[in-house]
C-alpha cells in the first residue's frame, strides 16, 4: 500500500520592503518578524520649492521581484511624496505590488448628508484604485479596520483590497492578564458593536449609545450589566477622546471594576491623549487600568511611548503575514 507523500510547506515569498520616513521603525519589526522581507531604502528629499525629489535606491535589482510599501497618509503634507513612489514601484518591472496603509485616514469622512458635503473617503480610495499594474497584476492594498466596512466598495476593480484587524492582538493581550476571566467587551456605540461584535462574542458584552437631552448628548448604557467586571471599550479609532471618556464615567458609575481600551488606530489630534494619562486624573475612578493602542499612526506612538496607561500592540506580525497572502 503507497503512503501519500507529506505536502511540502509552501515556500515564502521573499518581499522587498520599502516604507516612508514616519514608518521606519515599524518597518524595522516588520522585517525582524520575518526572515522572508528585506527592507529597501527610499531617499526623501525634497527641492528648494518644496516639492518631492525622490530617488529609489536598487531599482534595478526589483525587477522581478515582489515589492511592498509601508505607506502613513498622517497629513495631508505627505501623502503627495508617498502617492509618487506608489505610483512608481510597479512600473519598475516587480513580479508583484503591495501598499500596506495600516490607517486608511479619510475612513470616517465616507458619508454625504447634506448636498455640498464632500466624501473623502471616497476620493482617497479613487486615487489608490489608479494605482497602475505590475507584471504581476492589480495592487494589493492592506488596511487595518477600515472605519466603514462599506468603504471596501469604494475601491475600483483595478487593485485588490485586503481587509485586516487588529483584534487577534488585543486577544492575545487579554489572555495574558490576571483577571482574564472577569472581561466584558463593551462597545461606545451600535456602529462599533455592528463592526466587532462577531470577533469578541465570547465574551459578556455591553452596548452603550448616545441620547439627546437638551443641548447635551450623554452616554448610557444601553444592554448590559459591567457590575464587578474588567470592562474593556473597544472601538476602531480614537480622536479627542470624549466618547471614551464618558463610556468610562458610566461604566464606573454602575460598578465596574476596572475599565480599560483598544482602539486599533490612536489618532489623538492636538495631543488630546493627554487626557487619558494616569497624571492628569481626577482619581483611581477617573483611570482607565489599560489603553491599548497599535502602531498604526506612528507619530502617535512616539508621542506616548508606553506611558501608562498606554501599551502599544504593535502590527509587525500581522502585516508580514498579510504580505504572504
Amino acid at each position: 500500500m503507497e503512503v501519500a507523500a507529506a505536502a511540502k510547506p509552501k515556500a515564502k515569498k521573499h518581499i522587498h520592503l520599502f516604507y516612508c520616513s514616519e514608518c521606519e521603525e515599524l518597518a524595522l519589526k516588520v522585517a525582524a518578524s520575518s526572515d522572508a522581507i528585506e527592507l529597501q531604502s527610499i531617499n526623501w528629499r525634497s527641492f528648494d520649492d518644496g516639492f518631492p525629489n525622490l530617488f529609489i535606491n536598487k531599482a534595478h535589482d526589483i525587477r522581478g521581484q515582489h515589492v511592498a510599501f509601508l505607506a502613513s497618509f498622517s497629513s495631508p503634507a505627505v501623502i503627495f511624496e508617498q502617492i509618487s513612489v506608489i505610483f512608481a514601484l510597479p512600473k519598475l518591472f516587480i513580479a508583484s505590488f503591495t501598499l500596506v496603509l495600516p490607517f486608511f485616514p479619510t475612513g470616517s469622512f465616507e458619508r454625504v448628508e447634506e448636498e455640498g458635503d464632500v466624501a473623502t473617503a471616497f476620493t482617497l480610495a479613487r486615487i489608490l484604485s489608479m494605482i497602475p499594474k505590475s507584471r504581476g497584476g492589480p495592487t494589493s492594498v492592506v488596511i487595518y479596520d477600515i472605519h466603514a466596512l462599506q468603504e471596501r466598495f469604494y475601491f475600483g476593480d483595478d487593485v485588490l483590497p485586503c481587509f485586516e484587524t487588529g483584534i487577534p492582538l488585543l486577544l492575545q493581550r487579554l489572555r495574558q492578564l490576571p483577571d482574564a476571566d472577569n472581561i466584558t467587551i463593551a462597545f461606545p456605540d451600535d456602529g462599533a458593536w455592528k463592526r466587532f461584535h462577531k470577533l469578541l462574542q465570547h465574551f459578556p458584552m455591553i452596548v452603550c449609545n448616545k441620547v439627546r437631552e437638551g443641548d447635551k448628548r450623554i452616554v448610557r448604557i444601553k444592554e448590559g450589566n459591567p457590575e464587578g467586571r474588567h470592562v474593556v471599550i473597544v472601538d476602531d479609532l480614537v480622536q479627542s477622546g470624549g466618547t471614551l471618556r464618558e463610556c468610562q464615567k458610566v461604566l464606573a458609575s454602575h460598578g465596574a471594576a476596572k475599565v480599560s481600551a483598544y482602539v486599533t488606530h490612536a489618532v489623538f489630534p492636538k495631543q488630546s491623549y493627554e487626557r487619558f494619562m494616569a497624571s492628569n486624573s481626577a482619581g483611581p475612578s477617573d483611570q482607565f487600568a489599560y489603553f491599548w493602542i497599535t502602531d498604526s499612526c506612528p507619530h502617535t506612538v512616539r508621542a506616548i511611548g508606553q506611558r501608562p496607561p498606554f501599551e502599544v500592540l504593535s502590527l509587525a506580525g500581522s502585516i508580514a503575514d498579510a504580505l504572504q497572502i
